[in-house]
């Protein structure tokens, strides 16, 4: 189990993205996508520190309109099935689905103790 991004709900994207800019050192960002599996707005920025998730649309809504920002954090895992299994007291909450933004590698979403955790398939599982 390797971190890989930290999720954030956001209500505006476009505005988040232009504060993120302003104070993280940006290395790369992903083109802005709708993916229709979460039913989100998504985009990925990869900056020297951490990787950041912007996530906007129905599925975090709930959050924004409780001013909490933090929505996810993600690690990415050899086997889907196998690490939900041994994510102990731990609910599935999105079952295995294709995720658009990672080129359809398959995720899944857990309520821990710790919070809302997405495992991300590695790439050795990605499908071609």
């Amino acid at each position: 189990m390797k971190f890989h991004h930290v999720g954030i709900a956001t209500k505006n994207i476009d505005k988040t993205l232009d504060w993120v800019k302003t104070e993280f050192n940006v290395v790369s960002i992903s083109e802005k996508i709708f993916d229709k599996n979460q039913d989100a707005y998504l985009q990925m920025i990869e900056t020297t520190d951490v990787n950041l998730e912007l996530v906007s649309g129905n599925i975090v809504e709930k959050f924004i309109k409780k001013n909490i920002t933090y929505y996810h954090i993600c690690y990415e895992i050899d086997n889907l099935e196998e690490s939900i299994k041994n994510f102990s007291q731990s609910i599935v909450i999105s079952k295995p689905m294709e995720a658009v933004l990672f080129n359809n590698r398959r995720v899944a979403f857990l309520l821990t103790p710790i919070g809302i955790v997405e495992l991300l398939e590695s790439k050795k599982k990605e499908k071609k």
